[in-house]
């Protein structure tokens, strides 16, 4: 039998894969600017070892459970032990446009980097155990079911958030919403940073802030136009939506901040980068370039207000996961049951395109049961967490600094004698010992 593989789409997934997977440092480095300096590694170190945790986990069950077959007709869970160790997907299947575990390692990167996101809501106060035991029960209990809801295309035994007819076309729900609403439950249980919020916590180096978020943008092309799945019209679509909206946040946060605070800032160009790529997730492939526009204006505007809740409701959200992610994961996927247009590869039609209020019932549906399912998990796994091994770090340990009391290192060394002092750890201390001998 002839191969149906297409090389194109082939080198277009795995390539999309790569720039997903260069997220995962672009976001470590964008939160790690936006810390103080006592906590930058720290913030590097929760970010990449999720990547760590959630990817051995992939490869054992979480690839299964998200893409198996569902368990009866329900399209809640996919079955654990289909596709576990990943073995047999290693053969070449002839039908196949290309390879499974091309598939396999793109799904991969989606999981480590929604997990990732969390972190940034606890910033500079949770113990790093801690951190990676939430990482990995969090993907098992509410990551790899959700993404089967959503991603799971495969007809009857696919996903009930999929077969309901929403759209999501690159994880707006199962990966924005889903992290920003456990960003919220994690950061209430873990309770506020010492001073908060009263002292001030600015961020440490806006320069890595910009980078981190050039390389989120960079790698969100991947993301976005890399679930086509294909190099097609549908990626091409996606691309262009992508850009356009990220362009069109990031001047609605800087008109927002300019009107109400005097001043556009770098942070707030940087967070509307994040906005709008955030925002245009799920509707990349479901509206025209003008929608694509409005989106992105609507919730850089909105996204850019909403970071200001965390102080009216006194919830310490560190680094801004929910007003980001759970507002712009909201904003994408409710507007696109009024932007969606069948002139798109998705073929669907809005209420302002005289599709009238389908759509947008079944999008409140697939936001809000994602939304109440990844609440009430992460509060049942956050408050075990806390009963059985404590969540938090010492009083002291903060004050003197997490990257201090849980990594033994500084992130910068200033000066001849360096900044880490005893705390520099023991490579570094090995290293200064043979200099001075």
């Amino acid at each position: 039998m002839e191969s149906a593989l297409n090389s194109g789409d082939t080198a277009w997934l795995l390539t999309s894969a790569a720039l997903v997977l260069l997220m995962i440092p672009g976001l470590a480095f964008f939160y790690g600017g936006m810390v103080r300096v006592k906590s930058v590694l720290n913030m590097l170190m929760m970010v990449m070892g999720a990547l760590f945790i959630v990817g051995v986990l992939w490869v054992l069950f979480g690839y299964s459970m998200s893409f198996g077959d569902s368990y009866g007709q329900a399209g809640l869970l996919g079955n654990v032990t289909q596709y576990a160790g990943l073995e047999g997907l290693m053969t070449d299947n002839p039908e196949a446009v290309y390879p499974a575990m091309a598939f396999v390692a793109f799904q991969a990167m989606f999981a480590c980097l929604t997990v990732g996101l969390i972190a940034g809501a606890v910033a500079d106060r949770m113990k790093y155990a801690a951190w990676l035991v939430f990482a990995g029960v969090w993907a098992i209990l509410v990551y790899f079911p959700v993404a089967h809801w959503v991603f799971n295309l495969a007809g009857d035994n696919g996903g009930w958030i999929y077969k309901y007819g929403v759209i999501d076309f690159a994880g707006g729900t199962a990966v924005h919403i889903n992290a920003g609403i456990a960003g919220l439950v994690l950061a209430i249980v873990v309770g506020k940073r010492l001073g908060w919020p009263k002292t001030p916590m600015r961020p440490h180096n806006l320069t890595l802030v910009m980078i981190g978020a050039g390389l989120l943008w960079f790698g969100w092309f991947g993301f976005n136009a890399g679930s086509a799945t294909a190099a097609n019209n549908a990626s091409a679509v996606a691309f262009l939506n992508t850009f356009a909206a990220t362009c069109a946040a990031a001047i609605g946060w800087l008109l927002t901040e300019k009107f109400r605070d005097g001043h556009a800032t770098s942070l707030g160009a940087a967070s509307g980068v994040v906005a709008g790529l955030v925002a245009i997730t799920p509707a990349c492939a479901a509206v025209s370039p003008m929608g694509a526009l409005a989106i992105g204006l609507i919730a850089g505007v909105l996204c850019a207000l909403a970071v200001g809740l965390k102080y009216k409701f006194k919830y310490d959200d560190s680094l801004d996961v929910v007003g980001v992610h759970l507002v712009g994961g909201l904003t994408g996927t409710l507007l696109i049951g009024l932007f969606a247009t069948a002139a798109s590869p998705t073929g669907i039609d809005g209420l302002f395109y005289g599709g009238g209020l389908d759509q947008l019932g079944k999008q409140l549906v697939g936001a809000g049961a994602v939304l109440g399912y990844s609440l009430v998990m992460t509060a049942i796994i956050a408050l075990i967490l806390k009963a059985v091994m404590g969540v938090r770090v010492s009083d002291d340990e903060e004050i003197g600094g997490i990257d201090r009391s849980e990594h033994a290192e500084t992130a910068y060394e200033l000066g001849d004698t360096g900044g880490g002092g005893v705390f520099a750890g023991i490579g570094h201390a090995a290293r200064t010992n043979s200099e001075v001998e």
